[in-house]
C-alpha cells in the first residue's frame, strides 16, 4: 500500500467517524389508533425531547390514528387532555405531525377538519417505510 493510499484511507475513516459522532438522531413515531396510542405517543415524544432535545421527530398517522389531529379532539378516557394544545406545543419544538391522505379518502374526511399543525402525506405506511429505509429514522410505535 502506498503512503498516499493509506493517508486517504485514514482520512476517509476519520471523516466517517466524525460524521457519525455528530449525526442527529431521527425518529418516526407510528400512530394508527388514536384511542389506544395518542396520549401515550404525545407523552413519549415530549419525554424524548426533554432528554434528547436535538432529535428530529416525525409522527406519522393513518387509519384511526389520525383522529387526535382533528379539530377539537380530546382523550376519551381523560377529557382534560386537549390534543390540539399538546400537538401545538410539540410542533413548536420541531415535531412534525403527518396525516395519511389515503385514510382521508377512505373515511371521507377533508383536510380542513384537522388542526393547523397537521401536515399531509400521500400514504402513511409508505412514508414510514421511506423514513426508515431512505432517511435512516428509528421506528417507535407507542
Amino acid at each position: 500500500m502506498t503512503r498516499a493510499f493509506r493517508f486517504l484511507a485514514a482520512l476517509a475513516t476519520a471523516f466517517l467517524l466524525w460524521g457519525t459522532a455528530f449525526a442527529q438522531d431521527k425518529v418516526v413515531y407510528h400512530v394508527d389508533n388514536s384511542e389506544a396510542q395518542a396520549t401515550k405517543a404525545l407523552r413519549n415524544v415530549r419525554n424524548h425531547l426533554d432528554v434528547a432535545p436535538d432529535t428530529k421527530i416525525i409522527v406519522v398517522t393513518h387509519a384511526e390514528g389520525i383522529d387526535f389531529l382533528m379539530e377539537g379532539a380530546k382523550d376519551k378516557k381523560n377529557p382534560d387532555i386537549d390534543y390540539p394544545s399538546l400537538v401545538s406545543a410539540l410542533k413548536a419544538r420541531g415535531v412534525r405531525f403527518e396525516v395519511c391522505e389515503i385514510t382521508l379518502r377512505n373515511r371521507n374526511i377533508k383536510k380542513d377538519q384537522f388542526i393547523m399543525d397537521a401536515e399531509f402525506t400521500p400514504s402513511g405506511v409508505v412514508r414510514i417505510g421511506q423514513l426508515q429505509s431512505r432517511e435512516h429514522y428509528a421506528y417507535i410505535k407507542p
